[in-house]
């Protein structure tokens, strides 16, 4: 027998209760009835991607992933690649997640064509899971010196002709420095490659000699675990693999698992465009001239807001890139003999030295030689231009600005002439330049009678009689 809405609520005891919480009661229950109605999800395995230099927007990106991935309890993490290398700080930030991470992190080089260069060959030694696309590399590890770009390398006698009699040269400070980053880095890809149980060998030659490998010659030498060609090849070839991780062994079972691509969000890519070496540069151009226009000319605001903004987003910028100091303060000194070209006369001179200081600081500010962190030159160029443009336009305004006739204020009524339009016993007034004037002269003066001032004496005019009256104030010269 069925049974109405209201005898359900009588026999749960629920007619007594007031209307609001009757109501709210039965949204409960609805919304209960609903999620339990609902198929169950299948997990799901994010899958992160990092193409292009790896920096602290990268690593800030995959080191909040993996923790999100830990948090949603994912059975795995993939981390596709696709690097030149970047920076070491960035690097050990990734590595160290990955490292601790309960959730097993598989680093996939693709698509093909793509490369795990430098920093990304040590993410993929960390990583759980090595694996490549066909047409990939990995390699090329020898790390850089950075803010000291163009160092000599220690070098070796080529063919064997060197003469051995001789007694090496005693190693330079920059050879030390430059063995000693090697050795390191050494090192630390040999302690991942243990960790991993993948070929130690073959990465210390890639630190040491740059070596790099194909997809299917690291899968020879034992380099990396897998070979897949998608995603999908990839699941079906970890699907019962067992893996070491920081909570212990771990069994994937990959079957049915759906991917869920996680782009960066406005977050990560708002911080990885801060943090782009010529963005930073473009910012501290801004805030810097932004300040000057400010300072000198006080009053109106919005060029020493926008400067101070940009200037405290470039400081951001700079102090998570690695910086050469001095280059730091090449530039600094560049914007100020340009500003001082601006202020004081100096006939160029303070501004070729602003231009030639600020393309040497930018030149050096960053490595070029670590991948994604050089300022491009054709940048570096217009901006200098761009500076000079500025100075050489400022300079000839404000020279033609002293120049030109002076045309307001006691120093432009030297000169000017004007008509007497009424003489009253000893004083009489004059029209000049439309004012009227009290004015003074030798000889007496009549209505309409032309006069050039010759002076002027707080209020009143010296003036002096010009031939020939004028019959109204028309035929004014001025």
């Amino acid at each position: 027998m069925q049974r109405s809405p209201n005898q359900i609520l009588a026999s749960l005891g629920l007619r007594r209760l007031p209307g609001h919480l009757l109501t709210a009661v039965l949204v409960l229950l609805f919304a209960i009835g609903l999620a339990a109605a609902q198929p169950a999800r299948t997990a799901g395995v994010p899958v992160l991607t990092v193409d292009g230099a790896i920096g602290p927007a990268t690593a800030d990106y995959v080191v909040r992933g993996i923790a999100q991935a830990a948090r949603d309890g994912a059975p795995l993490l993939v981390l596709q690649m696709d690097t030149p290398g970047g920076l070491d700080l960035s690097m050990r930030q990734i590595i160290q997640a990955i490292l601790a991470s309960p959730v097993p992190v598989v680093s996939y080089v693709t698509p093909a064509g793509a490369r795990a260069a430098s920093a990304g060959t040590y993410i993929l030694y960390a990583s759980h899971v090595a694996v490549m696309a066909p047409a990939t590399t990995l390699g090329a590890a020898t790390p850089v010196a950075i803010g000291m770009p163009g160092s000599p390398q220690p070098t070796a006698p080529a063919g064997g002709q060197g003469d051995e009699s001789k007694e090496e040269p005693a190693t330079s400070p920059v050879d030390a420095m430059t063995a000693k980053q090697i050795n390191d880095a050494a090192a630390y890809i040999r302690g991942l490659a243990k960790e991993r149980g993948r070929n130690a060998e073959w990465a210390e030659r890639a630190v040491r000699e740059a070596v790099s490998l194909s997809a299917a010659e690291a899968l020879e030498q034992g380099v990396i675990d897998l070979v897949a060609v998608d995603l999908a090849e990839l699941m079906t070839q970890l699907d019962g693999r067992t893996v070491k991780t920081a909570r212990g062994e771990v069994t994937l079972a990959t079957t049915g698992l759906t991917m869920l691509m996680q782009a960066p969000d406005w977050r990560h890519r708002l911080l990885g465009v801060i943090a782009n070496p010529s963005f930073a540069l473009i910012l501290l151009m801004i805030g810097v001239y932004g300040l000057i226009f400010e300072f000198s000319s006080p009053g109106f605001g919005i060029p020493g807001t926008v400067g101070a903004i940009c200037l405290l987003l470039a400081m951001f910028a700079l102090q998570m890139l690695p910086v050469n100091y001095a280059a730091l303060a090449l530039i600094l000194l560049g914007f100020a003999l340009l500003a001082a070209e601006l202020l004081t006369p100096a006939f160029g001179v303070l501004g070729v030295g602003g231009v030639i200081a600020f393309m040497a600081g930018g030149l050096l500010l960053f490595d070029r030689d670590v991948p994604g962190m050089g300022v491009p030159l054709p940048l570096l160029f217009g901006i200098s231009l761009t500076a000079a443009a500025a100075m050489l336009l400022g300079g000839g305004m404000a020279l033609r600005a002293r120049r030109a006739r002076v045309v307001s204020g006691s120093e432009a009524l030297l000169g000017a002439t004007g008509q007497v339009t009424s003489v009253e016993g000893a004083i009489a007034w004059a029209q000049v330049q439309g004012e009227r004037w009290q004015v003074v002269a030798g000889p007496p003066m009549v209505p309409g009678q032309r006069v050039r001032v010759r002076a002027v004496d707080g209020l009143v005019l010296q003036v002096e009689l010009l031939d020939g009256t004028g019959s109204d104030l028309d035929k004014e010269n001025t």
